[in-house]
């Protein structure tokens, strides 16, 4: 099997973006083309912004396509992808195969045995045999990174604080075990831990439970805390914030949102501030948490 080639983060080789959904994969695209090098988009059908798809040079692709973007990207001169964006991991049931994707399908269906980090840490390997190497978006884009310290005017109070300390310690203690990246957490409480549904509708299922009755909480209380989880493959996947995250914190009536400063990525950082100051919500990047803390 080819192996990958050494390459800098640097190369000015066109760099290849296989764009989910969401706005992050076009800030990266705008942040590498800035810097002077080429991007080539590989959008995936139905799940990417066609709009915003059309301001770049692309290629659509279905899940399952592995020849044709191989083939694509070779002819385009791509050394360096990146993979960025949400995207609901597909059944098999529908994925698009090609001749490569039949060949390579006895491994992609061992890489679906487990979790997240098992599934893009096999892809990672399958790229690389294929002479790619996949590079971080924030090694090439860093402005996508949450800074330390607050994005607005509000700051998290005391109680919040303790939350937080104990919503990371929680998220290193069960990461091991290829769990979510986001803990809603109150008064010392754990409401919820996210799952394969996703922090939106983790956010969705404590606002249901607060109209419920079933969480009673005084006002804004309680925070929305993400973090990377031990070990974790830092070139894809990284948590993420976003409008919409806004959005579902204030519907889940929280006080705000903490995460991993340098370890998360963040859309529209500006319009995320904007309406958390409009929300009365704190957001604040933690620079780092404390190892000793007890879950």
């Amino acid at each position: 099997m080819e192996q990958a080639d050494p390459v800098s983060a640097a190369d000015e080789t066109p760099l290849a973006i296989i764009c989910g959904g969401g706005t992050l994969p076009f800030a990266v695209a705008e942040a590498v083309t800035r810097r002077g090098r080429r991007v080539v988009l590989f959008p995936v059908h139905r799940v990417a912004d066609a709009s915003a798809v059309a301001q770049f040079p692309h290629h659509w692709l279905h899940v399952g396509e592995a020849g044709r973007f191989r083939r694509l990207a070779r002819a385009e001169g791509c050394r360096d992808v990146v993979l960025i964006g949400n995207i609901v991991r597909p059944a098999l049931r529908d994925i698009r195969l090609d001749w490569l994707t039949v060949l390579l399908l006895p491994k992609i269906v061992r890489f679906f045995r487990g979790g997240d980090d098992h599934l893009l840490s096999g892809l990672a390997r399958l790229f690389e045999a294929h002479r790619f190497r996949l590079v971080a978006a924030h090694e090439l884009a860093p402005d996508i990174l949450v800074r330390a310290g607050p994005l607005g005017i509000h700051r998290p109070s005391t109680r919040n604080l303790a939350d937080i300390e104990r919503g990371l310690a929680l998220i290193a203690a069960i990461g091991r075990f290829d769990v979510g990246q986001a803990i809603v957490i109150a008064a010392q409480r754990v409401l919820a831990v996210e799952a394969a549904d996703g922090t939106d509708r983790m956010l969705k299922h404590v606002a249901d439970l607060r109209r419920e009755g079933r969480i009673r909480l005084t006002g804004s209380e309680g925070v929305l805390v993400k973090a990377t989880k031990p070990g974790q493959d830092q070139r894809f996947d990284l948590p993420s914030i976003g409008p919409a995250t806004i959005d579902a914190v204030a519907e889940a009536g929280l006080a705000g949102i903490a995460v991993l400063a340098g370890q998360t990525v963040i859309a529209e950082p500006q319009l995320v501030t904007e309406k958390a100051d409009r929300a009365g919500l704190f957001v604040v990047g933690i620079a780092s948490p404390n190892p000793d803390a007890e879950p």
